[in-house]
């Protein structure tokens, strides 16, 4: 038997128990045959075997993002982004949206997203007043890069039935000027239940999921845990297994059951269904039921037990109370699921904490790997509770580069405890890195630059207490992800009989500067034993 591809002449980083680094790989169909060094795969090669030299290059285990939006980064990618370089202003955003609106037929929906007032010049939201100077005839939204706040025109707030005499939602706000009229923005759960009114057609999601998927695989992202979208969770999944079994979305996935407009609704109809976690196979597995308990950490509006130290009189916003939490995700727990929650303020964290401690206490159950999604704040106290509790992280890397300068602002000390890899290290609490895309850029190698240099964009130190080693980043973004989803027997990391899951970087990436870790690209990804991506000028042998 002969391998079919074989990499030679490599810094192959196998993130195994033993964390050693050698030469070679052989892969055979859909999995890994051989590791070691060149000279040993000598044996593997036959006439059709293709041998690549890797020159020194690192080839490691494909990227586990254990956290992102699958859904809403495709759908991204059909309409005006304000990550586009060349929107830098509101006045770019609004050249754009008249161009939008005159391609777009009367009264169908015209959706930005990516927004993000600090990049603007303006440093501001657009008014409601300005989107109705570009039309009223068409709703128009605008959803900030955190996904958790958009800014609507008249139009649009009215067919979601928002009006002045309106109450806020639980666990969310409308807001409104000094004369009680509506500004156009509005948060959380009015934000979700705006965006449901705008949501994409199936053709349109299907045309996403494959336009995401490709670009993941460029960077080098083998399987993803996608944490729900907005819309009908089931129907969302549904065309997921249908655009995987096309070969549209080449990755794998570990679908969270989660929505972003009615998580318990969802939750619901899964488990009366009798769907769990587990269920699936290689390419497309349920994951762990999950709630929203608080907002984002740019806001902000993540529920803390103290104030904002921007601002004294603000603590956040919960989605749920204590009971609610419980009693949802305790059904699912007693019917096997794994549970999770978005939790990124250390009093909502402690909230998730709770419901898990009380779940574990009324039907115990080992390795049952819950897990806090972000889980921002984690203070001291939480982390121990975590640990006790067997709680798996989900922390958010590259969230301290992008948005750190903010944190600071914020929240003071508390950064010196936010997605706190190196406290988690050494209390031996398991952790999976994410990058939440599209709220921030999906790149796992700028999460993994952000997590052992702890700076933001601009310099400034931020939390360095948390720094990590290279290899415990590139483990926190691989083998720890395939635990992440009771996958580590599987993949994650590059050993005999594991499936073929494997990424090749432009240069060694232990042997670069730490701070140029995020200027690494990835030049060939291969999934399944199969290479999906490949520049041209790899070295062929």
């Amino acid at each position: 038997m002969y391998a079919d591809i074989i990499f030679i002449n490599g810094e192959v980083i196998t993130v195994d128990g033993n964390e050693s680094v050698q030469e070679a790989v052989a892969v055979k169909d859909n999995q890994i045959v051989g590791v070691g060094k060149t000279v040993e795969m000598n044996g593997w090669i036959g006439e059709g075997t293709r041998v690549i030299d890797l020159d020194g290059k690192s080839l490691l285990p494909g990227f586990i993002d254990a956290h992102l939006h699958l859904t809403i980064f495709g759908t991204n990618l059909l309409g005006i982004n304000c990550q586009d370089p060349h929107i830098q202003s509101l006045q770019d955003l609004y050249t754009e949206l008249k161009k939008k609106v005159d391609q777009t037929p009367v009264g169908e929906w015209v959706r930005v997203t990516g927004f993000n007032e600090h990049t603007m010049m303006e440093g501001r939201f657009p008014s409601k007043q300005e989107l109705d100077a570009i039309s009223t005839q068409h709703p128009i939204v605008i959803i900030r890069v955190c996904n958790h706040t958009s800014i609507a025109n008249s139009r649009a707030l009215e067919s979601v039935g928002f009006t002045k005499e309106s109450k806020d939602p639980e666990g969310g706000k409308i807001e409104r000027n000094s004369n009680g009229e509506l500004t156009g923005k509005v948060l959380e759960s009015a934000h979700m239940q705006l965006f449901n009114e705008a949501d994409y057609s199936d053709k349109e999601i299907e045309e996403g999921f494959k336009l995401a998927s490709d670009t993941f695989v460029k960077a080098g992202i083998t399987s993803v845990h996608d944490a729900g979208s907005y819309g009908w969770g089931p129907n969302v999944l549904h065309l997921m297994k249908k655009s995987i079994g096309s070969g549209d979305v080449k990755v794998r996935v570990y679908a969270i059951v989660g929505s972003l407009t009615d998580s318990k609704a969802f939750i619901r109809s899964m488990i009366d269904d009798g769907a769990v976690t587990g269920d699936g196979d290689e390419w497309f597995k349920i994951g762990p039921a999950k709630l929203f308990t608080d907002g984002s950490s740019t806001g902000p509006t993540l529920a803390t037990r103290k104030p904002y130290d921007s601002n004294p009189s603000d603590c956040g916003i919960l989605y749920y109370s204590q009971k609610e939490i419980n009693e949802m995700l305790g059904e699912a727990h007693e019917k096997g699921y794994q549970i999770t929650a978005h939790a990124q303020g250390d009093r909502a964290i402690e909230m998730l904490l709770n419901c898990i401690e009380n779940v574990l206490e009324k039907h115990p159950r080992k390795d049952h790997r819950h897990r806090i999604e972000h889980a921002g704040i984690a203070s001291l106290d939480l982390q121990e509770r975590m640990k006790e509790l067997g709680v798996v992280a989900i922390p958010n890397p590259a969230f301290v580069y992008v948005n750190g300068d903010s944190y600071i602002n914020n929240y003071g000390d508390r950064v010196n405890v936010m997605y706190p890899a190196k406290d988690y290290l050494e209390k031996g609490i398991p952790f999976a890195f994410a990058s939440d895309t599209p709220v921030i850029t999906h790149s796992p190698l700028l999460g993994i630059h952000a997590a052992v240099n702890r700076k933001t964009s601009t310099g400034q130190d931020i939390g360095a207490n948390q720094k990590i080693t290279v290899q415990e980043a590139i483990k926190a973004y691989t083998y720890m992800g395939a635990y992440a989803s009771f996958e580590e027997q599987r993949k994650g990391s590059i050993e005999v009989g594991k499936l073929a899951d494997l990424v090749v970087l432009n240069e060694s990436i232990l042997a670069v500067e730490s701070e140029s870790l995020k200027d690494l690209s990835v030049e060939l990804t291969m999934i399944d034993g199969k290479i999906e991506y490949e520049k041209l000028y790899i070295n062929v042998k």
